[in-house]
Order: structure tokens, then C-alpha cells, then sequence
């Protein structure tokens, strides 16, 4: 077998930013500010700036991220949160704790994110059964693209709902040069470090442009503080992002434009290499996609998995059983007719290696690797 390639390569961004990174970090370690630093402060400016944000604000974690604002909105029992089941589970795992109900919905068979008119479906339903309001709708950014925003944006407007953002792997994308706060009412990050803008460790960011929204998350994230110190004015959580993680991420902060542009040429060459062999990723018009990861389509996975192991190269397989499969999920609702756009892209997506620094020699491996399963097919 061939050494084994890195599918995320954090040692090489480390190596390109380590001078500026360990300087970072020591200027934490010799300000003794370790919890909501000064850092932390300056880290929510920039994010909010980044993305044309009113309003920027830290957290622990990405699941945090988007029970906060779910918290501040006031969405509770009763509430119909519509989500992607084609989704990591915190998407939807932060709805039960709010005691709202999620609602799955089926997704684009092209950019995998959420389809609007399987979302307008789910609606009527709800609509129809009487038993929840229509509340809230999550859309996802999945492997890094935006979801169709302006559409989702008018379906929420149109039914009194809030729009968040779930762009735990897509912060940085943009559709028609704005990025999805532009329309959503919030838009929440994860800061995981195998994020196209990740840390060392676990954190979150939300973004949002409601004052009192922010307010209410600032107080949620340190378990519900009112005013004063030890005044608590709700019930709160703990979801204060370390002052190191902070001075990290705004290091990588200012490399990451560059970096989201080193990533549109790996993705262009892998399109051009791949076409012809694999069903390649189709970005919404418009859109301008992160490339968290980079997921391709195939007939025979379970066989080309392997085949692309022993060439050196490593993938992996998002999301194969699909969030209302699983037992906690499974007596939630989903949308008239099923999820089967969803159950199909399941059995059939698989993930190529895919960071900032994969231009060149790696790249060339994988393109090689995924031409010589096919042409063994052919033979045989």
C-alpha cells in the first residue's frame, strides 16, 4: 500500500502560519486572560466584519452555535424547527433541547442543500395537522456551499419564520457576493479544526442583527447572567470560547481569504481532472463555496473506497445513514412523500481530500487514483 496522504492537511497550513501562530498563543499565555480575552472581543469585530455582520459573538462550540440563537428567538415547545436530515446531528439535536420539534426536509440532488419546495411541503403539513407552529427553518451549508438563500429567505418572510444559517462548514461562502447573514437572521460557525477556518481545539461563532438577539446570546453563553456578576436573569449554558482559540483563529483569519482562493483552484482542478469518471460537485449559480470538503458521486462506493486506499488516498463518506434513520430521530416528521433525494445522495456520496495546500503533487495523486479505478472497471 502506498503511504497514506493526508485528507486534511493541518501541518501544512501550521507550517505556513507557525511564526505568527506561536506568537499569538503567548501573548495569551503572558496576559493570564484566558477566558473571554481581549481576543475574544477583537476575534467577534472581525468575523462580524467579515461577513457584513451587525453583530459578532463567540461561543464554545458549533453546536452551541446554533441552540443560541434558537434559545434567543424564543423558540420552544410547541415550535416547528424544518431542517435537513442530510446533515451532521447537531443541526438537529439542538431542537429537542429547546423543546421544539424537528421537521426533516429533502434536499437539492445537486448542491445537497435544502430543497425550497420540499421545505414549502413540510409547511402545509404542519399547517394542516394544527399540532405546531412553523417557527424556524435551519439551512445548512453543506461541504461548503450556501444554501438557495433568497428563496429560503421569502419562504420564511412569507410564513412569519425565522432563517438561520447552519454554515458550520461553510463560513467564508457567499451567493452573489454576499454571504448568507444577508439574508438569514442568524448564521452560526463552527471554529472545528478540520473547518475550512478551524482552531486548535473546539469553537464557535454566531452572527446575527438583532440587538436584543445578541444581547439575550451573550447572556445564554454565560449560564444566563443578568446585569450584575451572579445575578442571572434565565437559565443559561456555558459557551465561552477560550482566549487562545481566539488569538488563533484571527491568524488564520487573515490568511483565509487567500486560502478560500487556493481552494477554488484545487476544486477547478479536480473538476477538470475528474470529469468524465465521477458525478463532480455543482455549486448553485451564483455561489461561491468554501469546499469544505470535496464530495463526488459514485455507483460502486464500497469498491472504490478501498481501491483509493491502496493508492495512498484517503476519503470518507458523509452522511451514509441519513439523521431521521436514526432511533432518536426516527419519530420526528419529514416532508410529504419522504426524504428519497436524500436517501439516495447517502449511498452514494464519498469525499476526496481537500485543504488550502493540496495544489500539486497529492492533488495529481488523487486524480491518478480515481482514473485507475475506472479504467480497472472498464478492463474488467
Amino acid at each position: 500500500m502506498s503511504d497514506m496522504m493526508p485528507f486534511i492537511d493541518l501541518a501544512a497550513q501550521r507550517a505556513r502560519l507557525k511564526d505568527k501562530l506561536d506568537a499569538a498563543v503567548m501573548r495569551v499565555l503572558d496576559s493570564g486572560a484566558f477566558i473571554l480575552g481581549p481576543e475574544v472581543t477583537e476575534l467577534e469585530q472581525k468575523l462580524a466584519e467579515f461577513a457584513g455582520a451587525p453583530f459578532g459573538l463567540a461561543c464554545a462550540n458549533g453546536t452551541d452555535a446554533i441552540v443560541l440563537p434558537l434559545l434567543a428567538m424564543g423558540i420552544g415547545k410547541g415550535d416547528a424547527v424544518f431542517a435537513p436530515s442530510f446533515t451532521f446531528a447537531a443541526t438537529a439535536e439542538v431542537v429537542p433541547w429547546t423543546r421544539a420539534t424537528p421537521v426533516f426536509v429533502d434536499i437539492d440532488p445537486d448542491t445537497y442543500n435544502m430543497d425550497p419546495e420540499s421545505l414549502r411541503a413540510a409547511i402545509e403539513m404542519v399547517k394542516r395537522e394544527g399540532k405546531l407552529r412553523p417557527a424556524c427553518i435551519i439551512a445548512v451549508d453543506l461541504f461548503g456551499q450556501p444554501a438557495d438563500y433568497p428563496v429560503l429567505a421569502e419562504i420564511a418572510r412569507e410564513h412569519g419564520m425565522k432563517l438561520i444559517s447552519d454554515s458550520a462548514q461553510g463560513f467564508g461562502c457567499t451567493l452573489h457576493g454576499k454571504h448568507p447573514i444577508h439574508w438569514a437572521d442568524a448564521q452560526t460557525i463552527s471554529f472545528y479544526p478540520a473547518k475550512p477556518l478551524g482552531c486548535y481545539g473546539d469553537g464557535g461563532a454566531v452572527l446575527v442583527k438583532d440587538e436584543t438577539v445578541r444581547d439575550l446570546i451573550k447572556s445564554f453563553r454565560v449560564h444566563g447572567e443578568g446585569k450584575a456578576r451572579y445575578e442571572y436573569a434565565r437559565i443559561g449554558l456555558n459557551s465561552r470560547l477560550d482566549t487562545i482559540q481566539a488569538a488563533i483563529l484571527l491568524v488564520k483569519l487573515e490568511a483565509f481569504p487567500e486560502e478560500i482562493e487556493l481552494r477554488q483552484a484545487a476544486a477547478a482542478r479536480y473538476a477538470t481532472g475528474l470529469n468524465g469518471h465521477v458525478k463532480t460537485p455543482k455549486v448553485i449559480e451564483g455561489g461561491l463555496s468554501t469546499w469544505a470538503q470535496y464530495t463526488v458521486e459514485v455507483d460502486d462506493r464500497d469498491a472504490f473506497r478501498p481501491f483509493l486506499a491502496g493508492h495512498g488516498v484517503p476519503t470518507a463518506v458523509y452522511y451514509p445513514i441519513p439523521l431521521h434513520h436514526h432511533e432518536p430521530y426516527a419519530g420526528y416528521p419529514v416532508t410529504p412523500g419522504g426524504l428519497p433525494v436524500t436517501d439516495a445522495a447517502a449511498q452514494r456520496v464519498v469525499s476526496l481530500p481537500m485543504h488550502a495546500d493540496i495544489l500539486g503533487q497529492d492533488q495529481g495523486r488523487v486524480i491518478a487514483a480515481v482514473r485507475d479505478f475506472f479504467a480497472a472497471q472498464t478492463r474488467t
